[in-house]
């Protein structure tokens, strides 16, 4: 079980770093109208969007392993709180000066972080019908419309309902993880929840790429963490059978509202290019 906690920690990091790579491409892409599938097409051709793609495989290899074996309210919440490495980085590289707010925030989700992983069971792959799987890549289908929907909204509306259906994306990505009945290349093929997997993770992709562009950062990535770890929790522990330690559901419940809130108040890091962007040149589009 340790190593899974250190695989989820280990693909926070990633995410957290190439959340960053990403956010700076999204902002140098040339924009369009609503959400444009092109855009994904787009940010390919540039680097920090390819490499942070590829941190974001690692991580997505990390997250899959831990969640072989431990509940999705974990590992959520430590895959959210890839904001506070962020955010200590952030300061350290970037020299972006924390508050002392902050600085508590990401004690708390470090505090948060421990009790989670004091509460933890050990869980197998989640043993479901061929019935839930197909009701989940529906699910994602209907995510999809409606993330395509919020493309046509205005304001600061259009950047939470975009971060929110984002998270929505990001966490069918680990439910779907987390129902996988085999890792065999021939297995995958036949389950819908690989589908699962790869449609709600580029969906994420494109709706958080859109609204980081557009948008507030602070609002999407609030929303986002809302939606990524809050509803993931409930459909492991209501359907999945996901449980804590004996005696200990005070400590998972606890630590996961620490970390989640302390998440919130960094969300503001869920671009930390943003916060130099007043003292840089306005970057040129090479399109």
């Amino acid at each position: 079980m340790v190593w899974s906690l250190l695989g989820a920690v280990a693909a926070a990091v990633c995410f957290g770093t190439g959340s960053v790579l990403q956010a700076l491409a999204a902002r140098t892409a040339p924009t369009g109208a609503g959400v444009d599938p092109r855009l994904l097409v787009r940010l390919v051709r540039r680097l920090p969007f390819l490499v942070g793609t590829g941190l974001d495989l690692l991580g997505f290899v990390a997250e899959l392993a831990a969640l072989r074996s431990l509940p999705l309210f974990v590992v959520q919440a430590v895959i959210a709180a890839n904001l506070a490495v962020t955010a200590v980085v952030a300061a350290w590289v970037l020299h972006i000066r924390l508050s002392a707010r902050e600085w508590g925030a990401v004690a708390a989700v470090c505090a948060g972080l421990a009790l989670l992983g004091l509460a933890a069971g050990h869980e197998n792959p989640a043993s479901v019908s061929l019935a839930f799987r197909l009701a989940l890549l529906g699910c994602v289908v209907l995510m999809g419309a409606a993330g395509m929907l919020a493309g046509r909204l205005r304001g600061e509306t259009r950047s939470a309902v975009l971060g929110f259906v984002a998270g929505l994306g990001f966490g069918f990505v680990a439910i779907g993880a987390r129902v996988l009945v085999s890792l065999s290349p021939l297995d995958l093929l036949g389950d819908p929840a690989t589908y699962v997997v790869a449609g709600g993770g580029l969906s994420a992709f494109l709706f958080f790429a859109t609204a980081l562009q557009r948008g507030s950062v602070t609002t999407t990535t609030a929303a986002m963490v809302v939606a990524e770890t809050v509803v993931p929790a409930l459909v492991g522990v209501v359907l999945l059978g996901d449980d804590t330690r004996h005696g200990y559901t005070w400590s998972a419940v606890l630590g996961f509202l620490m970390a989640v809130v302390g998440t919130l108040v960094l969300a503001r890091f869920g671009e930390p290019a943003a916060e130099t962007a007043e003292a840089a040149p306005a970057p040129t589009s090479h399109h």
